[in-house]
Formats: structure tokens, C-alpha cells, sequence
């Protein structure tokens, strides 16, 4: 675990089942929260610990709908609509010795859906339970004659902030406000701006993952509690369209759409808005410049809105100002 600078004030919290959150809005706050705080958290899985082992199944396992379970919401002292939260993930670790992924009826992206119907059934339930190796930083799957180790890879699947004009929406759809976006980019060392839609912003958390595939092709990654370091910052400046990211090497946009050519558009079009801000470009050359040098992971296929992530390299484009006053590179700067 990551140590941060001395005058840093952290604050504990875990959630019993009563406090968890499985909406974004609509949620009073469970602690409020300075600017400049540090957070240590613990989130559970997003089947609440109830499948853990292959005889689980979630059809009989989970208690519909109340999965992907969330930490929180914060209220930021200060935050008001049109600003800029900042989240800074300094450390993500597995609160348990295993992870689950499951096929869950209906759901996922090569089944049918309640999005995209057909008169085939659903494909079969099954659990995956995954092992970890703590010395080995791997997450390892018996599959009988073939044996799977992977590298544990942490994740948050969800992080947002209560929606816009008194919204209500769950805890498993990603949009503007950022909510279960599932891009492996959420990992530590990343910076996440979210505009803030309401006073207090009301952030949450949680939908950890030790690993997950970008698409989460089959809706479920491996699935697990985690314990999360996470700084609190806020800006009086105008929130960004779209969920925004940084890390060392990148700036990305989330975008969250149905179909999935909306979600890419959106995040392109964030993008080339941030290019200019960055450079100082007008809106043709920067779509220009993102047309050559971007990269587009899926996030995800599978939620009720899919998200895309597009991101730039910071290697290939000189700026003329630094993202968001530098605040990404002042926070690094306090973990140790």
C-alpha cells in the first residue's frame, strides 16, 4: 500500500450490507468530505459476496437487482454543479483470496438480450471461481485439463457522481455521470474528472475487478471485493461532457452510448474538445491530430449502455497548457 505526504488527512470507511448504494442519485450521503482528502475504502463485489463457489449459481445466488453494490456517496464540502471532482486512485488490493465471473441469463455480449431479442434461450448459468496468489500477483483458474494464471490486474468497474435534474439511475449504467463504465483504464495512478451535477457532487464507488478483458466480453470480469486508497480533490472549473482520465501516459474520454458508434462518437468528441484546450488548436485540426494518434480499447459491450474509451498519447501531442492546472501531476507527487 501506497503512503501519502503527512498532511494529508485520510479517512476510513467500510459499509455494512444496510449502507450500501445500487443507485447514483437518489442516495443520502454516508460521510461528508474536505477537498484534499484521502480516502481508504472497502467495496464489495458486484454479487455482494454470494457466489463463491462453481456451485453458485446466480440465477438461485443473487438477489435481482441489487448487484454491483457501492461505496459511498461522498458529499465534497464545497462542490457545486458545473464543477470538476477529481478523483485520484492511488491504490486498488483484493479485500479476499478469490474472485468470481459468471454467465448470467440474458446478459452479456454473445447471448440474447433484452436489448436485442431472439427466440433462443439463454445460454447455460455458470460460476468461475478465480484463486489468488498474493507473492505471484496472479489470479489463477482450475478449468480441468488446462490450468489459467493471469496477472492480478486491479480495477474499479464504477465510479460517478449523482446524475443531473434530480435522476435516480442504477448502479450498473454508465453515462455522463460517469457511473459502470468498466475500462481496465480506472487503476491505480489514474486521475478522474466528473462534472458535478448536484451540490456535494455525491460520488461512489466500487465494482472492483482483479482482472478484466476490455469489452468484459461475457458481462462479468473477475469479480472481487477490493480495498481502494482514493484522494478527493475539487476544481472551480467547468466540468468536462464526459468522464475524463489521466494517467502518466494518456488522457482519455469514457464515452457511454447505445449504440456502440454513439458511445465511440462521444468520447471523440470530448476528445477533440480537450485537445483543444490542451494545444490551443481549432476544432478541425484537432480532429485532425486525435484521427492519428488516438487509441480505442472497448470498455465495455455488455452494460445497459456500452462505453468506449478513447484515449491519447501524451508522447505524440505537445501542449501549450497542462490538463486541468497540472492537479494530476500534484497529486502523484503526494503518494510516496
Amino acid at each position: 500500500m501506497h503512503t501519502l505526504d503527512g498532511s494529508v488527512e485520510v479517512v476510513e470507511f467500510t459499509p455494512t450490507p444496510e449502507q450500501y448504494a445500487w443507485t447514483f442519485g437518489g442516495v443520502a450521503p454516508v460521510a461528508t468530505v474536505r477537498p484534499g482528502t484521502a480516502l481508504k475504502l472497502w467495496s464489495d463485489d458486484a454479487f455482494c459476496g454470494r457466489l463463491r463457489s462453481v456451485t453458485d449459481l446466480p440465477g438461485t445466488a443473487l438477489r435481482m437487482p441489487f448487484v454491483n453494490p457501492q461505496t459511498g456517496p461522498f458529499f465534497v464540502e464545497g462542490a457545486e454543479p458545473g464543477d470538476t471532482l477529481v478523483l485520484h486512485v492511488v491504490d486498488l488490493e483484493p479485500a479476499r483470496d478469490w474472485g468470481a465471473s459468471a454467465l448470467i441469463p440474458f446478459f452479456g455480449g454473445l447471448t440474447s438480450t433484452d436489448r436485442t431479442a431472439t427466440l433462443q434461450p439463454p445460454l447455460p448459468e455458470r460460476t468461475w471461481i478465480y484463486h489468488l496468489d498474493s507473492a505471484r500477483r496472479t489470479v489463477g483458474l482450475d478449468l480441468g485439463e488446462l490450468s489459467l494464471e493471469l496477472p492480478l490486474e486491479p480495477m474499479l468497474g464504477t465510479v460517478g457522481v449523482a446524475p443531473a435534474a434530480g435522476e435516480v439511475r442504477s448502479s450498473l449504467v454508465p453515462d455522463t455521470f460517469g457511473g459502470n463504465m468498466d475500462t481496465p483504464e480506472l487503476k491505480p495512478g489514474t486521475t478522474v474528472y466528473l462534472r458535478v451535477n448536484v451540490e456535494g457532487a455525491l460520488f461512489s464507488l466500487g465494482d472492483g475487478h482483479y482482472r478484466q478483458g476490455e469489452g468484459e466480453s461475457c458481462g462479468t470480469a473477475v469479480e472481487g471485493a477490493v480495498n481502494s486508497l482514493v484522494l478527493v480533490d475539487l476544481l472551480k472549473t467547468p466540468g468536462p461532457a464526459w468522464p475524463r482520465l489521466e494517467s502518466d501516459t494518456h488522457w482519455t474520454v469514457v464515452g457511454s452510448s447505445r449504440p456502440l458508434e454513439d458511445a465511440w462518437r462521444a468520447g471523440q468528441v470530448d476528445a477533440v474538445a480537450w485537445i483543444r484546450e490542451l494545444t490551443g488548436l481549432d476544432v478541425l485540426d484537432a480532429y485532425q491530430v486525435l484521427s492519428q494518434i488516438s487509441e480505442v480499447p472497448l470498455a465495455n459491450a455488455v452494460d445497459v449502455n456500452y462505453s468506449v474509451a478513447t484515449k491519447v498519447p501524451k508522447r505524440l501531442l505537445p501542449v501549450q497548457r497542462a490538463a486541468y492546472g497540472g492537479v494530476h501531476d500534484r497529486l502523484r507527487a503526494l503518494v510516496r
